[in-house]
C-alpha cells in the first residue's frame, strides 16, 4: 500500500512538472530556431524626423549621471531635435544639481507613496507629450550608448514603428563569474528570443533599457504600469491594444550588473519577484483572452509561463531525477529544447572558450538562486520600490 501511494505520488509531480514545463520548453525551441536564422531588417528610414526626447529615469544617481549624459551626447552627435531629459525621482541626493550643472534639462517628482520607475515615466511622458514631442527613448541612468544611437532610433520612429527594442547587454561581463553567466543570459533573453520573435513577425517585448515610443503608441496606450516588473506589464497592454515592438539589433545600451553576491542578490530577487508577480496576476486572464480567440497573445502568454532560465533548469532536473517514464521522456525532450538554446545563444553571441568554461559554474548558480527564494517571496509582495542595487565597478542603479 505504501509502495503504491509512493509511487501515484511519483507520478503526479511527473505529470504536474511536465505540464508546467512545457510552454517554456516549446517557447525555447521556436524562438531558438528563428532567432538563429536571418533577420528582416528594420525599416530605419524617414523622410520627416520626429522631435525626440531621451528621457532617463534617475533614483539617486549623483555618481553616475554624469557618464550616463556625456555617453548620450555622444550618441546623439549630429542629430537634430533630440534633447535629453533627466526625470529626478524622490531622490536624496544632488542628482538633479548634477544634471543641470551639464547642462540638460532636469524633471523633479516627489511623491513618496508612489514610488518606482513606472510612476516615474507616466510623469515624464504625460509633461513631455505637451511640449509636441514625437518620439521617446528611455535610457537607464547607469547605462552607457555609442555614436549612431540617436540617430537610428529617430529614423526607425519616423518610419512609422509603434515602439522599438535595441540590444542590452552587460558591460562588466568578465568582473565575475556571476556577471559571465548573467551575460551568457542576456544574450538569450535581451537577443536571441528577440531575434526569435522579429523572425515571426511578433511584438518583441520590452526590456525597461534602451526602448522607445512612439507619440502615437503613448495616447493609444498611456503609461500607467506601476509594478516592479513595469516593462513586461506595459507590454502586454501594447499587445492587448494591437501595438507592436520592433527590435533594432544595430544599436547597443551597456549597463553593470552587480559583481559581488549582496547586491547581485538585491537586484535579481527585485527583477525576479516582479516576474512571479506578473505571472501571478496575468497568467489567468491571458488564458482566458487566449482562448477566446485573441492569439496575438499567446506568445506573451508563453514567454511568462517560461520561468527565469535558472528555475526552469531547477526544476527540469527535479523531473529528470523522478523515477518515472513520463518524467524521464518528457525531461528528455525538455532538457534537448535547453540544449538547443545554449547553442543558439553561443551561435548569436560569438561565444568562445571562455563562455564555455564558464559554464561550469552554473551548478554553483543554482545553488546560489535557491538561497534567494526568501527574498524573491518577499518582492512579489511589493509594489514598485525603487531600491538602488550598488554597483561595485561604478555605484550606479539599474
Amino acid at each position: 500500500m505504501a509502495y503504491s501511494m509512493i509511487g501515484l505520488a511519483i507520478s503526479a509531480c511527473a505529470t504536474v512538472l511536465a505540464v508546467l514545463l512545457l510552454p517554456g520548453s516549446l517557447e525555447l525551441i521556436i524562438l531558438s530556431i528563428a532567432g538563429m536564422l536571418k533577420q528582416p531588417k528594420t525599416p530605419c528610414q524617414a523622410t520627416i524626423l520626429p522631435k525626440m526626447a531621451i528621457i532617463v529615469p534617475a533614483h539617486n544617481e549623483q555618481d553616475g549621471i554624469a557618464a550616463c549624459i556625456d555617453s548620450l551626447r555622444n550618441g546623439i552627435g549630429t542629430c537634430q531635435d533630440t534633447d535629453i531629459v533627466v526625470i529626478a525621482d524622490n531622490c536624496s541626493d544632488h542628482t538633479a544639481d548634477r544634471a543641470r550643472a551639464l547642462g540638460v534639462r532636469v524633471l523633479l517628482r516627489h511623491n513618496p507613496e508612489q514610488r518606482g520607475k513606472g510612476y516615474a515615466l507616466d510623469f515624464a511622458f504625460r509633461q513631455l507629450l505637451d511640449e509636441g514631442y514625437q518620439g521617446f527613448v528611455i535610457v537607464d541612468a547607469d547605462s552607457r550608448v555609442a555614436a549612431g544611437f540617436a540617430s537610428t532610433f529617430q529614423q526607425a520612429l519616423g518610419s512609422g514603428l509603434d515602439a522599438l527594442q535595441c540590444r542590452y547587454q552587460l558591460d562588466n561581463a568578465q568582473a565575475s563569474w556571476r556577471t559571465s553567466l548573467q551575460h551568457i543570459a542576456w544574450l538569450g533573453f535581451n537577443v536571441l528570443r528577440l531575434r526569435g520573435r522579429q523572425k515571426l513577425g511578433l511584438s518583441v517585448g520590452i526590456l525597461g533599457n534602451g526602448f522607445a515610443l512612439s507619440r502615437d503608441t503613448l495616447l493609444a496606450v498611456p503609461y500607467d504600469a506601476t509594478s516592479i516588473a513595469e516593462d513586461l506589464e506595459y507590454h502586454l497592454r501594447l499587445v492587448r491594444a494591437g501595438r507592436k515592438v520592433s527590435y533594432i539589433d544595430t544599436v547597443t545600451v551597456l549597463a553593470a550588473a552587480p559583481a559581488q553576491q549582496q547586491s547581485a542578490s538585491v537586484q535579481r530577487s527585485r527583477w525576479e519577484g516582479g516576474r512571479f508577480r506578473l505571472i501571478v496576476d496575468e497568467v489567468p486572464g491571458l488564458i482566458g483572452e487566449v482562448l477566446a480567440g485573441r492569439w496575438l497573445l499567446l506568445e506573451p502568454l508563453a514567454e511568462l509561463l517560461l520561468l527565469p532560465l535558472a528555475f526552469h533548469a531547477l526544476l527540469l532536473a527535479v523531473l529528470l531525477l523522478l523515477p518515472n517514464t513520463l518524467a524521464t521522456a518528457s525531461g528528455l525532450l525538455y532538457l534537448a529544447a535547453l540544449l538547443l538554446h545554449l547553442i543558439a545563444i553561443f551561435k548569436i553571441g560569438h561565444c568562445g572558450w571562455r563562455e564555455l568554461k564558464i559554464l561550469a559554474s552554473v551548478p554553483f548558480y543554482l545553488l546560489w538562486k535557491l538561497t534567494l527564494l526568501p527574498r524573491l517571496w518577499r518582492s512579489m509582495g511589493k509594489n514598485a520600490a525603487w531600491e538602488r542595487s550598488l554597483r561595485e565597478t561604478n555605484d550606479h542603479e539599474s
